[in-house]
């Protein structure tokens, strides 16, 4: 029997993409998608029990205060919850129970620094990786080509080879730590999406292809499991071909190649039902 979707879209202290992301969830199938303001999770008015997805939605986070969603990775790292328990252990909890996790830019600078992703060894919570200042040392707007690994065990991607996405950021280069090195992301495919050339398809280190620098081209990361995933692209603003910026001069689908990543994850929640 197929389960019902429901989708919690995280909004507060500075989220701001957070009705396009749950207009996206909505067009990508899912039964109920409920926008939830952080503090109500911090006061414990609201809680993950129920929900199939977690979606950690762009935006600057507390002014980006301390650098990208640090602030905020300190406040859920170390809220109490009325029961007594903390708000990071059911994030954790929720995690770890099946759920799905997708963190859009600000929300992957989140993920990072709460140690979600890409928790290599089962380390939750112990931070491996950051996002830091772009190459350019600018904030980037651009559209970017982007290539899929066919081998990664995320949720997400499944099914994609290229794809056409913006970003928005000026905190994406993907910088590791020492002992989780670029090469141990790659090899195990825990980068299922990167910048590519458009020419060619492949990952590249060049800007503006890759707009702020990271390593072999490194766009998202994805935990072994699949099911945690995070990326500085948008994909909920492509979701129609119209938000493309050549859809009057190329011949486009209907659907926008961002809204895959969304359907893949409410069929994979129905179905794990």
């Amino acid at each position: 029997m197929s389960r019902e979707v429901r989708i919690m879209v995280l909004t507060g202290n500075g989220i701001n993409c957070e009705m396009e992301t749950a207009h996206a969830c909505r067009l990508a199938g899912a039964d109920r998608v409920d926008v939830v303001y952080l503090w109500d999770l911090c006061s414990g008015k609201a809680a993950l029990a129920g929900y199939g997805m977690l979606c950690l939605p762009g935006g600057f986070l507390d002014g980006d205060d301390l650098g990208s969603a640090r602030a905020s990775a300190i406040r859920i790292r170390h809220t109490r919850l009325p029961g007594g328990g903390r708000l990071f252990d059911e994030f954790k909890a929720f995690a770890a129970g099946g759920g799905l996790v997708l963190g859009i830019c600000n929300g992957f600078q989140l993920m990072v620094k709460l140690g979600l992703l890409p928790a290599v060894d089962g380390a939750v919570g112990a931070q491996q990786v950051t996002l830091t200042l772009n190459d350019s040392g600018r904030f980037e707007d651009r559209w970017v080509t982007l290539k899929a690994d066919p081998l990664s065990p995320c949720v997400f991607t499944r099914g994609l080879d290229r794809l056409e996405l913006p970003v928005r950021h000026g905190e994406g280069k993907l910088v590791p730590a020492d002992d989780v090195t670029e090469r141990v992301l790659m090899g195990r495919h825990l980068a299922p999406l990167c910048y590519a050339d458009p020419a060619t398809g492949e990952p590249t280190g060049k800007y503006p292809e890759n707009p702020n620098g990271s390593p072999h081209g490194i766009a998202a990361l994805t935990d072994s499991s699949g099911r945690l995933f995070g990326l500085m692209p948008h994909p909920e603003a492509f979701w129609h071909r119209t938000n493309h910026p050549r859809w009057t001069r190329t011949e486009l689908p209907e659907e926008g190649q961002g809204l895959t990543i969304f359907r893949n994850a409410v069929d994979f929640v129905r179905a794990d039902g």
